[in-house]
Parts: C-alpha cells; structure tokens; sequence
C-alpha cells in the first residue's frame, strides 16, 4: 500500500511540475521574436515605406511600417503577422497588397522587433485596438481590410468582431490556441494553464463584415479541417479557400494563393437572387413508382 501511495504521489508531482513548467515558459515556447536595434534601417526593394512608433497607455511602444501602393490607394490592410521573427521579414508580403493598390501596415507584437513592453493577451488585444482606432483617423472602415496570418488570426477575429471592417482575411487560422496545443499536451489542463487561449471561433461570431479564410489542405501544424469548422460557425458570410497542396508556411509559393488573394482584394459584393437559382430542389431519396 505504501508503494502505490509513493508512486502516486511521485507521479502527481511530476504532474504539476510539468504544469508550472508549461505555464511559466509558455511565452518562451509561444513567441519567437527577433529584437532589433532601435537605429535599424528598414529597407525593401522597390517598395516605398513609413516607419511609426505608437505609444501605450501603459508606456509601450509599437512599432509599425507602413507600405505604399504606386498610385491611388484603395485602402488599407492591417496586416497580422505570425509568432516569429519581426516585420523586417514579413514586410516582403506587403507587395502582395500593395501590387493591388492598397496601402499595408505592419505593426510587431511587444517584444518583437523594435516594439517594447510586458506581453500578454489583454495588452495585445488592447495594442491593436489602439493601431486600428488610429487607421480610421485617416480613413473609413468601408476601406480596412484585416489579414491575420497564423497567430496573427486570432487577433485579426477579434478585431473584427469590435469593429466594422470591409472584411476579414485569415491565413491558416487556428479554432484556439487551447486547440492547437492539446495536440502536443493532450493530458495537461490547458484550459487553465494557457495565458494565450485566443478563441478565434468564439469572436467570429460576432464578426458582421465578410469572412474569407485561406488554408493549405496539407498543413500540419494546423490542420486544414480546422478551417472547416471555422467556416460553418457564420456560413452566409464565410467562404473558404483552399489551396491544394499547400502546408502552414508556403502559400504564398502556391499560383493558387495569388489567385485566390486576387480574388478576394477585387471582388465587388453583391446580392445574389436564390429564386433564380436551384436552391429550394431537393433530390427524392425514393424510386419514382412506375405507372401502371
């Protein structure tokens, strides 16, 4: 008796050992930021580029780029990036914006890049709220195209669900993040250890502006059936498009993508008339009865 109450006993401190483990070093395992100096000169070919640095309420400062289409603008698009690196990398995928006439801004997370302050979920949320607010400054919502790739997702949802863009773009979006890492810690009480839950089909439905979600079928770290799902939770206003082949890194090596973002950036909304189409016919699941 003595033994399996030391194992047991062995075993459930391991257990929360692990537990602490997961929650203190979650940001750790989370994000991977590049840091950059603050004398760090931006410079991307053949594109023409703003820095700004926005100051918190709390004394953080966001830095952002913003990227200019050659000709008259259409709008913006607030793009939001993935876990890694900063905007010195992901601002090479502006050009898929600004090659159709929109204005791109970029912003890093705290801690990544030039961007400054304590991280949490709450001050993000609120980070990116403040970068929005100063977007409509400047111009409608009507004219505000939020893209949120991967992590980025999350908080491209919530935004979304607050605010009134003209649509919301989500590149290999997760269900949650509690989801995500359920797959690596299935026996772990994630709902209560993960400081980032981010629960991206709880805020979509509450997102009024079109919804288009691009995901790679052969995406492995979330997987493509996510998006599936994601899709059925506002149906009339999502579509989803998949690109064959592709995994959670590569679309925009795929000619598909670049169709589909081409698509998506030029489409003019309009009201369909279902009387004129198929939709109230329904297949008899019984053999037609044959004359006697």
């Amino acid at each position: 008796m003595a033994y399996w109450i030391s194992t047991f006993l062995l075993v459930l401190g391991i257990y929360i050992a692990i537990s602490m483990a997961l929650y203190y070093l979650q940001d750790y395992m989370l994000f991977k930021p590049e840091k950059l100096p603050k004398d760090f000169q931006f410079d991307y070919e053949n594109q023409e580029i703003k820095e700004y640095n926005l100051e918190t309420r709390d004394g953080a400062v966001i830095n952002g780029l913003r990227f200019f289409p050659k000709g008259e603008s259409k709008g913006v698009v607030l793009y939001l990036k993935g876990n890694s690196k900063s905007i010195k990398g992901w601002g090479k995928f502006a050009v898929d914006f600004t090659r159709h006439g929109y204005n791109v801004l970029m912003v890093d997370y705290r801690g990544f890049g030039k961007s400054t302050g304590k991280r949490s979920q709450k001050a993000i949320k609120r980070d990116l709220q403040l970068v929005y607010n100063k977007i409509k400054e400047q111009t409608t919502e009507d004219r505000i195209i939020l893209y949120g790739r991967s992590l980025g997702s999350g908080f491209a949802a919530k935004l979304a669900s607050l605010n009134n863009p003209r649509m919301l773009i989500l590149d290999a979006p997760y269900y949650s993040l509690t989801k995500v890492t359920a797959r690596y810690a299935p026996f772990m009480p994630l709902s209560l250890l993960l400081k980032y839950p981010l629960p991206t089909y709880k805020w979509l439905k509450y997102v009024k502006c079109p919804i288009h979600i691009i995901h790679g079928t052969h995406d492995k770290l979330i997987p493509y059936k996510t998006s599936v799902k994601l899709a059925q939770i506002q149906p009339k206003l999502t579509k989803l498009h998949s690109v064959i082949g592709g995994g959670h890194k590569n679309l925009n090596n795929f000619e598909s993508y670049h169709n589909m973002l081409d698509d998506i950036l030029n489409s003019q909304s309009k009201t369909l008339d279902l009387e004129t189409t198929s939709i109230n016919v329904i297949h008899s699941s019984k053999k037609a009865k044959k004359k006697a």
